[in-house]
């Protein structure tokens, strides 16, 4: 009972995993977009990181989206450096599953990815996504910088409209500047093209953002 309650609390800085300094090994080329999943990218490409439950379903979401140069999956907005995927599901780093996009501006805008950030899962869920429970698969965007950050609290409040119009309720997403993302294990990086039917609990409530 208590390993169960853990997990739907953050932990403080002091009960978090060591964690260690070496890196996650990265797979050079993304498997569907054939493009880099790391630094550096072309110029004039924007990034941002996004947590919407199991990032299996969410990064295939977003790779699927036109302008988008690359994606990848790993870890961020806890404690732990270098966390393993199982120290992560296990409660005591902090972090939450994410999906880093990399996009073009000129081909895809920041709202059209806001947009499908909002409208692919439920944001009110709390630490859960569907019948995922934990903190790793809270709601949450990471950004890179102020324009950004205030974008996506303008989203947010434009979405909790639509929401409280269809009888759902409050927003639990976290928005915050993103401190450091981390890879995750290779065989996570488009899990979903290496194995077709895999699990995905990807859902959204059925309302959009105008």
């Amino acid at each position: 009972m208590f390993y169960a309650q853990q997990k739907l609390a953050l932990p403080t800085p002091e009960q978090a995993l060591p964690g260690r300094t070496e890196k996650m090994p990265v797979t050079h080329a993304h498997m569907v977009l054939g493009n880099s999943l790391q630094e550096p990218f072309p110029s004039g490409l924007e990034k941002i990181v996004f947590g919407l439950g199991c990032f299996w379903g969410a990064e295939r979401r977003f790779w699927q989206q036109e302008g988008v140069y690359t994606t990848a999956v790993g870890y961020a907005a806890g404690y732990t450096p270098n966390p393993t995927y199982e120290e992560v599901c296990s409660g005591l780093t902090g972090h939450n599953e994410v999906v880093l996009v990399v996009f073009d501006p000129a081909k895809i805008s920041l709202n059209k990815l806001f947009k499908v950030f909002w409208e692919s899962h439920n944001p009110t869920q709390g630490m859960r996504q569907g019948n995922d429970r934990g903190t790793q698969y809270r709601s949450g965007i990471y950004t890179f910088d102020e324009q950004q950050l205030e974008l996506a609290k303008a989203t947010q409040v434009e979405f909790q409209k639509a929401l409280v119009s269809a009888g759902l309720g409050e927003i639990t997403t976290e928005i915050l500047p993103l401190k450091e993302f981390y890879y995750a294990e290779p065989y996570h990086q488009q899990y979903l093209a290496k194995n077709p039917n895999g699990y995905c609990g990807l859902g959204g409530t059925g309302v959009c953002l105008n």
